[in-house]
């Protein structure tokens, strides 16, 4: 099955939501998008841990890692899901759809070095505010993903006089720097 008869069978169609497989074969997005694209076999399914799923995912789909995981998590709760996820982005992200896609693909270009720095960036944040650090390299995984949502409310946050906080760890003063 190819991507294109993928996202037309999930028009009508919903996959399954919660596990890759289960025990009857029903399978979720991204099963289904390892199984019918990657021919993955079932037991191959089963076997296979969340965080490999989402980067095969995203290998298979073209998409950043991010993106498979919003797959993933979005699955059936939306009206066109999932395929708006990967056709009309904007449907779930909002219209700065595109900015947050090329953020995440930014992130998936990040090497250990550039993801230490972001987490001593949330660190020394961390610490100018409460006095302290907090959590290296899961925090900024946390900063990644409110970094994403700057992204998503910057008119609101320029509206009220906000500066970004985030975005910066990442090397961004602005979402508007974030290439296309």
């Amino acid at each position: 099955m190819t991507i294109d008869e993928l996202l037309a069978h999930w028009l009508t169609n919903t996959p399954m939501k919660g596990r890759l497989i289960d025990n009857d074969g029903c399978m979720c997005a991204q099963g289904q998008v390892l199984h019918y694209v990657g021919g993955l076999t079932p037991e191959g399914l089963r076997e296979m841990e969340q965080a490999d799923a989402d980067l095969q995912t995203a290998e298979l789909l073209g998409i950043s890692r991010s993106h498979a995981v919003l797959l993933r998590r979005v699955n059936d709760i939306l009206p066109g899901a999932p395929t708006c996820v990967l056709t009309e982005p904007e449907k779930v992200l909002g219209n700065q759809a595109p900015r947050v896609l090329a953020f995440w693909r930014h992130l998936d270009r990040m090497n250990a070095a550039d993801w230490q720095k972001a987490a001593a960036a949330w660190d020394a944040a961390w610490d100018a505010a409460w006095g302290g650090p907090c959590g290296g390299p899961w925090a900024a995984a946390g900063a990644a993903a409110w970094a994403s949502n700057e992204i998503q409310g910057a008119a609101v946050m320029r509206e009220r006089g906000r500066p970004f906080f985030f975005l910066p760890m990442f090397g961004f003063a602005t979402p508007e720097e974030i290439l296309l």
